[in-house]
């Protein structure tokens, strides 16, 4: 009984510390900051298991509730992370009961050394407030971002 309770006791300690690692993204240009972290299990398609991101948009063509955007783990429409590659697509609508109004973030980056990633942005906000015709606005960002995988 001892033996299987210590067995039980050391695998509960010890498994944790390997079975899970994360990523970091950040990109910083003259439209935008982006900063993201997630954590990750290793095995069985390392799935998320937490994600927080933030993009702050600089310029005003984009309305004021959605320059300041917040991701949770509710809001990672698809992810990828292998040796080579770390991609993610991230969306997320406007709270609340104001007109129709989203962002989308795709994160595309391939592996430059030991845990380095780098590559681009892409970046779409809508929104239908004051929208007349039925159109909403539609404002789009690119740029360089990199990520960091432990």
């Amino acid at each position: 009984m001892r033996a299987a309770i210590l067995f039980l006791a050391t695998l509960f300690m010890t498994g944790p510390a390997a079975a899970s690692g994360g990523f970091s993204c950040r990109a910083e240009d003259e439209s935008a900051t982006i900063s993201l972290h997630g954590g990750v299990t290793r095995g069985m398609g390392s799935p998320v298991f937490s994600l927080r991101g933030e993009i702050e948009i600089r310029g005003s063509e984009v309305a004021a509730d959605l320059r300041d955007t917040r991701f949770g783990r509710t809001h990672l429409a698809q992810y990828w992370l292998d040796g080579s590659q770390l991609r993610l697509v991230l969306y997320r609508e406007r709270d609340g009961g104001k007109p129709h109004g989203y962002a989308e973030l795709i994160v595309i980056t391939t592996a430059q050394e030991e845990g380095a990633f780098a590559g681009s942005y892409r970046l779409e906000m809508f929104d239908m407030t004051g929208a007349t015709s039925g159109e909403g606005r539609t404002a789009r960002f690119e740029g360089e971002i990199i990520c960091s995988v432990e």
